[in-house]
């Protein structure tokens, strides 16, 4: 005989008979519609056979009087898995409350994050999405629409041209594009131009004002490079001048480095976070390492394609120490001339270019290389000295 339909439902009980009157117990089952299926003789001649639940506990009036005795070999269904749950609800409702928390915390808003902002303050977009219904721990099905809140947004914040809000997971980005506004053109008294240093004149362009002076002219420190006064009037000059300039530089290179490397020891400690706050669950005890460094990593849990904000933060610390390392006096003196052209690049602009460099003394003693270095350097020479009514 088949199994019924809602065995499983209702729980079902595999039994093993032993017994001289087995085919009497199974007559008597059928004549009283108790329902049995899957009887097996087995060797020893006993038989095994599937009984619903409710039916079992009428199995004893049947069994005095065939004489048969049974074993119960394996229980299934819905009342027993009930009941073995019932014996962990603790356990059960734990499980239960974990999985709601997480589905509430990922139905709320952890994180705003505003982009593109620059005259803006941050502080004035997040009122002003406070003011719309958008703020931390709110609830995501509660926010208005994302484009009347793009638009309600550009209408509370001057200065804007265009606010999207996009959503990812449990994170709001709120994306501004700031109005340019045209450049107020400043107002400037008459001036002069004149020469910042000693130089070789490589190029003037006079946009207003009147030249002084010519390509290849040899110039002082401030000498009028480009007038003010034209036609008999003071105006402000406007243009480029760039000239070849002359620059010493006493180098001191060391021969002697420190380098920070791993030493291949380290500590683990393990943390469980929510939001922005963490908890020590593993690595425990103070550090052993007198230098480290920690690299972290985060592991957080995920709800389909969403990240949620609570999950298993990792800290490795790893031990440092410092070696020291002795470079030849070549490259000591190829590094120390490097950081002159930086220094030069940066206290006269990016555009200007270093033409020659020269050594002109250079000595080792001490553990260091001194140089005195000549760079020859074509540059910007301008600088505006102000014509007094």
């Amino acid at each position: 005989m088949k199994s019924p339909v809602f065995a499983q439902l209702r729980g079902a009980v595999t039994i093993v008979v032993r017994g001289k009157s087995i085919e009497l117990l199974v007559n008597e089952l059928t004549q009283q519609g108790m329902q049995v299926w899957d009887v097996k003789p087995l060797p020893n001649g006993t038989v095994e056979m599937n009984i619903q639940l409710a039916d079992f506990f009428k199995l004893r009036p049947l069994l005095k009087r065939t004489g048969c005795r049974l074993s119960v070999k394996r229980r299934s269904g819905l009342p027993f898995m009930l009941a073995r749950l019932w014996k962990r609800k603790w356990f059960a409702l734990g499980f239960a409350l974990f999985f709601a928390a997480v589905i509430a915390l990922s139905s709320l808003v952890w994180d705003i994050e505003v982009e593109g902002n620059v005259k803006i303050p941050k502080e004035d977009v997040l009122i002003a999405a406070r003011s719309e219904g958008l703020f931390p721990f709110q609830w995501i099905h509660r926010l208005p629409k994302q484009d009347e809140l793009s638009k309600d947004l550009a209408r509370k914040l001057p200065g804007i041209s265009w606010v999207g809000v996009s959503r990812t997971g449990t994170k709001i980005t709120i994306q501004i594009v700031e109005a340019t506004k045209p450049k107020e053109q400043e107002l400037m008294n008459p001036r002069h131009f004149i020469s910042t240093s000693d130089a070789v004149v490589t190029r003037i362009y006079a946009e207003r004002g009147q030249p002084q002076v010519k390509k290849n002219d040899r110039v002082r420190r401030g000498q009028i490079l480009i007038s003010g006064e034209q036609g008999g009037q003071r105006i402000v000059a406007k243009g480029e001048v760039r000239g070849i300039v002359w620059h010493e530089y006493n180098i001191e290179a060391p021969l002697l480095r420190k380098q920070k490397v791993y030493t291949g020891d380290k500590k683990e400690r393990g943390y469980l976070y929510f939001g922005k706050t963490a908890i020590q669950i593993t690595g425990y005890g103070k550090v052993p390492f007198e230098k480290s460094h920690t690299m972290t990593t985060l592991d957080p849990l995920t709800w389909r394609s969403f990240k949620l904000p609570i999950g298993w933060m990792s800290e490795k610390i790893l031990e440092t120490t410092y070696i020291e390392m002795t470079i030849s006096e070549e490259k000591a003196k190829n590094e120390g001339i490097e950081a002159a052209k930086r220094d030069i690049m940066n206290k006269y602009g990016t555009n200007s270019t270093i033409l020659s460099q020269k050594i002109l003394h250079e000595k080792s003693e001490n553990g260091k290389v001194y140089m005195k270095v000549h760079f020859e350097v074509d540059q910007d020479i301008v600088k505006e000295l102000p014509i007094v009514q």
